[in-house]
């Protein structure tokens, strides 16, 4: 019977839709706005509670814009906090930012979180109506900072915060791209000589009436599978791998697989690694500086570490420190961080400066990433060079040793 009486009350807030309005106010000034509601009617009766005389009221339309991105939020999160900064008022600090993006989306979202606002929402309820896009640990942070009068500096050290996670972020996809792209191109080269011009040379290899050598029968007969069986074999691999990554990405066991896997992958696994304990010891000093009690902050770093295994050694640890366990002896308990961030934690813990030591430790790897990521360009290039050598020059033997051959001959 709850779960019934609740529908309707659900399908209704779901259905509201963003109204500009115009009118006046008690005073006779003319005064304009943005709010959220389920018609016209709700606009006006709202309004007319505040004192407000209703003369003009219109649904407001968007134009449709680009997804948006995490880059986006850390633009907003960062200007937001800049304009709080230098003392604007809230409601125009949102005016501003939503007037000055370039994507109508985040005007859009950044409009309806405005009107909640207005309204009387507390900007940490705004936020988490929208957890697509605000987490759990943006939404505790922001409370937090309400709470404690300090929005404006808890808004600058998330901005801090998700612009050197994105830093992190944005290295290692560079690094992986490079590599990924050479290799698809070398995928397309060799398929494009497999089918068209193998098939050319066997027709030259026809007339020589001579056995062919074994490198270039293995090749021709690669070549004859793949001209025979192209439609199934390339539907089939770009729809492995479409099904692989959806799988990753809404399946928790693969995930959960993957996070392992990638954790002990070789050259790979070490960067992710130290970028997974940059982020999670930034994320708790970020909350801790704030705060927050550490029970409470550990709920929001398993999640940001982006790795299931950290996350679930994050519950352990939760779990540990909520029975009077020290926060260093829960991290050597679990035994996937480095001795030296046990040791810089026991320091803090012992000092009173834990968030002062988590952020040294965060600073310390996200540097180790920096490092490792410019080395990991310069040592794949010469990797990828040798395997496109191997491959393509293969390749070019194979078909030209039975030229060498007859020439011999001759």
């Amino acid at each position: 019977m709850a779960t019934a009486s609740r529908t309707p009350a659900l399908r209704a807030k779901n259905t509201e839709v963003l109204y500009a309005w115009e009118g006046k106010d008690k005073s006779g000034k003319t005064v304009r706005g943005e709010i959220r509601a389920n018609g016209e009617a709700i606009v006006n009766v709202t309004l007319r509670r505040q004192g407000i005389l209703v003369s003009k009221v219109k649904k407001k339309s968007f134009t449709s814009g680009k997804k948006i991105t995490d880059k986006d939020i850390t633009l907003f999160t960062r200007q937001l906090a800049t304009m709080m900064k230098a003392g604007v008022p809230l409601l125009q600090s949102f005016d501003i930012v939503a007037k000055g993006h370039s994507n109508p989306s985040v005007s859009k979202l950044i409009g309806e979180i405005r009107s909640d606002v207005e309204t009387g929402t507390s900007l940490n309820q705004a936020f988490r109506k929208f957890p697509l896009y605000f987490d759990a640990l943006f939404c505790n942070l922001v409370g937090a900072g309400e709470q404690a009068g300090i929005l404006e500096d808890l808004l600058t050290r998330l901005a801090i915060y998700k612009e050197k996670t994105q830093a992190i972020k944005g290295k290692i996809k560079s690094a992986l791209f490079y590599p990924i792209a050479v290799l698809a191109v070398a995928f397309i080269v060799t398929a494009v000589i497999m089918i068209w011009v193998v098939p050319a040379f066997k027709e030259v290899f026809k007339s020589f009436g001579a056995d062919l050598p074994a490198p270039t029968l293995f090749v021709m007969a690669i070549s004859d599978a793949m001209v025979a069986n192209w439609y199934i074999i390339f539907p089939t691999i770009f729809i492995s791998i479409y099904f692989f990554f959806q799988t990753w990405r809404r399946s928790v066991p693969m995930q959960r697989f993957m996070d392992r896997l990638l954790l002990k992958a070789p050259i790979f696994g070490e960067v992710i690694r130290k970028a997974t304990i940059a982020r999670w010891t930034r994320t708790l000093a970020t909350m801790f500086a704030a705060g927050v009690p550490l029970v409470e902050s550990l709920d929001s770093v398993g999640g940001a570490s982006g790795n299931s295994v950290y996350a679930d050694a994050t519950k352990k640890i939760q779990t540990d420190v909520t029975t009077g366990v020290s926060l260093t002896v829960a991290m050597q308990n679990v035994e996937i961080f480095p001795n030296m961030v046990t040791q810089m934690v026991s320091i803090g813990e012992e000092s009173g400066a834990l968030d002062t030591m988590l952020g040294k430790v965060a600073d310390f790897y996200e540097e180790e990433v920096n490092e490792a990521v410019d080395s990991l360009a310069s040592l794949m290039e010469p990797l990828i060079m040798a395997i496109l050598g191997v491959l393509i020059g293969g390749l070019v033997i194979a078909m030209y040793l039975p030229i060498f051959k007859l020439g011999s001959v001759v």
